[in-house]
């Protein structure tokens, strides 16, 4: 009987367990790893955090002076990393993400260059569980211990591979493919992570400013790279030429990363270019769907989300539809600024370095708090990790706010 009993009183503490795990909000913290997040498409499954707050703001956990540049911040775990320039030397961090400790750095000789903006690095470092991999504006390619920084293998672009260096350099955020790391610097290339060895390198497409894409259609991979020609798809396993759509733009500047959706694809480019929502067939014929000036990408990329797509259009806030590119509404307070959505919310920066979190409406422009947290001149996407919030402006100011759900 006593066995008997505790068999149901066992039943018993199963179902309350049951209805306790059925019951509880959901809580998600998700690492954000790379460029643009775990799917390149700026956009985080994370929903422990706090989207509206009082007068004061978010806390602020730390701050840090990591030198002059325009890369974003990469976070796994415990950890964060970017990358800045002072003295004409680069700077790859690692930082503790939740006391902005300095955990280890790499220092190595390169020029600002400062052309039209402050300059200092543009990509952004890209992490897995044994290395940290960069790109500089000269194109030395790092591959750093993730415990340590110790250099593991490095790679001057221009010199092994002949490519050329655009006029505003090197800003390609590397992206991990399997066991393949890949870059996009006119030529897209695809190396061992492990080792650097060469796996495969495809033919020169012009100056890149963007950062690769890779996706799945119908059961295999690719990826979609955005040089001076235009929207080009290769083979993610060999680099073949699977599809190309020529996208000419003046100054040959493609800089915003494609967007994926099926084997749809929106390009977008500024100095009144516009965008596109492209198509491609079964065969890799690639033919346009719309085509108008509502949505310029200068710099930073749009995020999708249920078929709408928000954006920057210069220097205006703007939704459009994603199936026809009809306008929604528009925004014109926060500049030239770069946003990533979160939990159905837009987290955005705004150029002059205002953090506004707002609703992802179609219908109209919706925002819940907003709060000035930088200075200067900030064209760098804004990172939701692990309940933080991670910005910084293009002089070298990084701060980490907590929006940890209390």
């Amino acid at each position: 009987m006593k066995k008997q009993g505790m068999i149901v009183q066992n039943r018993h503490f199963g179902v309350f367990l049951f209805c306790v795990l059925c019951i509880a909000d959901p809580i998600f913290a998700e690492d954000w790893h790379q460029f643009h997040g775990p799917q390149r498409n700026r956009i985080s499954r994370e929903s422990d955090w706090q989207a509206k707050w009082d007068q004061e703001g978010p806390p602020e956990l730390w701050r840090q002076t990591i030198g002059v540049g325009f890369a974003s911040i990469s976070v796994v775990g415990n950890r964060a990393y970017t990358m800045g320039n002072q003295d004409n030397q680069d700077t790859v961090w690692c930082f503790d993400a939740n006391t902005g400790e300095e955990i280890w750095k790499y220092t190595y000789p390169c020029e600002r260059f400062a052309n039209m903006h402050e300059g200092g690095p543009c990509g952004t470092p890209t992490v897995d569980a044994h290395a940290v991999f960069t790109v500089s504006k000269e194109g030395r390619m790092f591959c750093l211990d993730v415990a340590t920084g110790t250099k593991l293998w490095e790679k001057n672009l221009p010199e092994e591979f002949g490519v050329k260096i655009p006029t505003w350099h090197f800003s390609v955020s590397p992206l991990l493919e399997n066991e393949h790391v890949i870059l996009d610097v006119g030529s897209a290339i695809a190396l061992n992570k492990i080792t650097g060895d060469v796996i495969w390198k495809t033919k020169d497409y012009g100056a890149s400013y963007s950062s690769p894409v890779a996706f799945t259609l119908r059961e295999k991979r690719y990826l979609a790279i955005f040089p001076a020609f235009g929207l080009v798809i290769l083979d993610a396993q060999t680099g073949a030429e699977i599809g190309k759509y020529e996208w000419k733009t003046r100054y040959e500047i493609n800089a915003a990363t494609p967007i994926v959706s099926g084997n749809q694809f929106f390009i977008s480019s500024g100095y009144g270019s516009g965008g596109s929502l492209l198509e491609m067939s079964e065969d890799g014929q690639i033919k346009e769907v719309w085509h108008n000036r509502m949505m310029r990408n200068h710099m930073n990329a749009c995020v999708l989300w249920n078929n709408y797509l928000y954006g920057f259009d210069e220097s205006n806030l703007k939704c459009i539809d994603f199936k026809t590119g009809k306008d929604q509404w528009s925004e014109s307070s926060l500049g030239k600024g770069s946003l990533m959505l979160a939990d159905g919310k837009l987290i955005i920066l705004g150029e002059r370095g205002e953090l506004v979190i707002a609703e992802a409406s179609e219908k109209e422009w919706k925002p819940i708090t907003r709060k000035q947290v930088l200075s200067g001149r900030c064209w760098t996407i804004p990172v939701l990790s692990h309940g933080k919030i991670f910005c910084r402006n293009a002089a070298g100011d990084l701060v980490c706010l907590d929006v940890r759900k209390q």
